[in-house]
């Protein structure tokens, strides 16, 4: 994919939630949330400070996530739909 995030932000793939309850029960598309649960693509170079030095960000691409359920900006990219968020709505690394 020809997209790489700047400074703190990162580009996150959403990972879809079970189809099903824990007790068998089919659950449609119109009452399921929208995951709150990804993985990382790609990441940003990192944080820039005042003084100009660059801080490199927790997470790297591969990691799972959770995250905020209004965090991030959706795109389309290579006909997938992503999410672009800045580190700060990461609320830690799943595992």
């Amino acid at each position: 994919m020809g997209f790489r995030p700047l400074h703190d932000r990162v580009l996150v793939k959403r990972i879809e939630a079970e189809e099903k309850t824990a007790g068998g029960i089919i659950i449609p598309d119109t009452a399921k949330e929208k995951p709150q649960e990804g993985e990382i693509v790609a990441v940003g170079g990192g944080a820039k400070s005042e003084d100009g030095k660059i801080t490199p960000l927790d997470v790297k691409a591969g990691d799972r996530i959770l995250f905020g359920k209004w965090s991030g900006t959706e795109v389309k990219l290579d006909g997938q739909d992503l999410l672009i968020m800045k580190e700060s709505d990461i609320l830690g690394i799943v595992g």
